[in-house]
């Protein structure tokens, strides 16, 4: 006899459905016409991103229909739904966009739950790989290739070596990194690149140790994976040491650090 899913369990996998139905669209569109154009803000955006929204917020609207959702391309509209204090879901499409402009498969589907400022569910798909890493509260976080079944991910401690440390691909400013580094104390033995949310993930499986960003970023960009990286063991705090938290008002992010086991 099996025991019956919990509340988030339930949650957690609906929404596994729901990123895995937006990455066909977006792979459907990968493979022809982009329709590529520029918003407002001079960020570019194309039809997947709109196609792969509409997926989830439809979905999110059956499951949750009482819960706000924020997400990247209503916001863009001028569509911003009223927070009360309660949970929220947070979502970015594709998050990657300029990866996913230069066809280099670095771009990944974003869901996450907040609740009381803090991310207690989040999926994060990369389509072009079928990778699909999951972080729940009290669940863990697992990861699934190709549709197999889930596996536990989980943090590493750092090798004694130093530490392997994660830039974004579009957005890396080495030397702010390096003075911090410095000023930390903190050795770093190899550098990696990579684009969207993939760099939580890799941390959370334990193939990094670190990443600082010191740019802007949203909500919808950080939420499913800092959901990830914490169900793993990891955490994701400000440069003041406190936790990222969600809700604030624009939706803007601090500067931040994401990272596994605690470096000392």
């Amino acid at each position: 006899m099996t025991s019956p899913l919990s509340p988030l369990q339930t949650l957690r996998d609906a929404c596994t459905g729901f990123a895995r139905d937006a990455a066909r669209e977006i792979m459907r569109i990968y493979a022809g016409d982009l329709g590529e154009r520029t918003k407002a803000d001079k960020s570019p955006v194309t039809d997947a991103d709109h196609a792969a929204e509409a997926v989830i917020l439809a979905g999110l609207r059956d499951l949750t229909p009482d819960m706000p959702v924020v997400a990247e391309e209503e916001m863009a509209a001028g569509r911003v739904p009223k927070l009360d204090g309660g949970p929220f879901w947070l979502v970015d499409p594709l998050d990657g966009t300029k990866e996913f402009i230069k066809r280099n498969g670095e771009f990944t589907v974003n869901i996450a739950l907040i609740e009381s400022g803090r991310p207690i569910l989040g999926i994060v798909l990369a389509p072009a790989s079928e990778t699909l890493w999951r972080g729940a509260m009290e669940l863990g976080a697992d990861k699934s290739e190709k549709g197999s079944r889930f596996a536990r991910i989980a943090t590493r401690v750092p090798p004694a070596e130093g530490l392997t440390a994660f830039a974004s691909r579009s957005h890396a400013i080495y030397s702010d990194l390096d003075i911090w580094f410095r000023t930390n104390g903190l050795i770093v033995a190899e550098r990696k690149q990579a684009g969207s949310s993939l760099k939580f993930c890799l941390i959370a499986e334990g193939r990094a140790d670190i990443y600082p960003r010191f740019g802007p970023t949203n909500e919808w960009d950080t939420a499913a994976g800092q959901a990830v990286l914490e169900a793993a063991g990891g955490e994701v705090v400000t440069t003041d040491g406190k936790p990222l938290l969600y809700g604030k008002p624009g939706f803007a992010n601090p500067h931040f650090i994401a990272r596994g086991k605690p470096v000392r």
